[in-house]
């Protein structure tokens, strides 16, 4: 079919973006390249470099005729959203309304919306925590997501409109950006492989749902495969602290380099960690790559980045 991959230059997204390919789809490709690398994109998609928020995007719908849209373009920093929410809601909620309601106009059968798992229920009492849990985000980057999540769920009783919404736990893997905010196993193995210690925000005793991108490709085409509509997480339901990870990839990348602890980040929760019963149950989808393994993957990518720009 024809597929359209908002921020398919991107982390996550060129990994989808390589799948669609590899399954015969027809795949064009949204990025505006402000963190997404032209190279990524499969050289038989088609690239259009504009933002989600371009009024051109309406065109760009209605001349490729997607059967499904993934949209996983997005501003991805919690810090940065609670610096600037204005902007992060500018992209997040306008900019997603506006290509869902382009994607109602020109008959897209099914979207995949790339929701938060992380960030999207706060700080909770029940670990892992399901999707029929309330979300109260404690940053405006959950608020947004939440937000999108709620207009999905209008259109659908509205008009019927097919949508998934992939609520991510920590991905992880090739391709993550080492230098940004967002993705620690990244940041840790990119500064290691330097011989730079890393910064860990706070004690270490934060926990995560890391949950690896190969993993999170599978997931998003098993939805968009699908019918169901609604909340699913995507992660692995094993809860790990800072301090065990950073163990993880230092012993990786052969380091012994002890990491610099700073202070905390507002927005930051103290635990996540996602229930996966229902991507099972409903979408046939559980993760694989167990989180030594993956580190190891993740680890060896970087080590080879670094040996070819040395």
């Amino acid at each position: 079919m024809k597929v359209l991959v908002t921020g398919g230059a991107g982390f996550i997204g060129s990994h989808v973006a390589d799948r669609m390919v590899a399954d015969g789809h027809d795949v064009a490709v949204v990025d505006d390249l402000s963190s997404g690398r032209r190279e990524q994109v499969p050289g038989a998609a088609n690239l259009y470099q504009m933002d989600v928020e371009s009024r051109w995007l309406d065109r760009v719908i209605e001349r490729e005729r997607p059967e499904a849209v993934i949209h996983l373009a997005a501003q991805v920093s919690v810090s940065r959203s609670m610096r600037e929410p204005m902007f992060d809601a500018q992209v997040n909620v306008l900019g997603s309304l506006g290509l869902v309601l382009a994607c109602r106009q020109h008959g897209v059968r099914r979207l995949v919306f790339a929701s938060t798992g992380g960030a999207i229920y706060g700080d909770t009492e029940v670990l892992p925590t399901p999707e029929t849990f309330p979300a109260w985000p404690e940053s405006p980057y959950g608020a947004a997501k939440l937000a999108v999540e709620h207009y999905l769920h209008l259109f659908h009783r509205l008009d019927g409109f097919s949508a998934a919404c992939l609520r991510f736990a920590n991905v992880y893997g090739p391709r993550q950006d080492p230098h940004g905010e967002a993705g620690v196993v990244a940041i840790f193995a990119g500064a290691l492989l330097e011989g730079r210690a890393p910064t860990i925000h706070g004690d270490g005793r934060k926990t995560r749902d890391y949950v690896y991108v190969g993993d999170v490709v599978e997931a998003v085409a098993a939805a968009m495969r699908g019918e169901a509509c609604g909340a699913f997480n995507i992660g692995t339901g094993i809860e790990t602290d800072v301090n065990r990870l950073y163990g993880l990839i230092a012993g990786a990348a052969g380091s012994d380099l002890a990491a610099v602890h700073g202070p905390d980040r507002p927005g930051d929760v103290e635990r996540s960690c996602l229930a996966i019963g229902r991507a099972t149950e409903v979408l046939g989808w559980r993760p694989r790559v167990e989180l030594a393994e993956g580190v190891a993957l993740t680890v060896d990518y970087f080590r080879q980045r670094v040996a070819a720009t040395a």
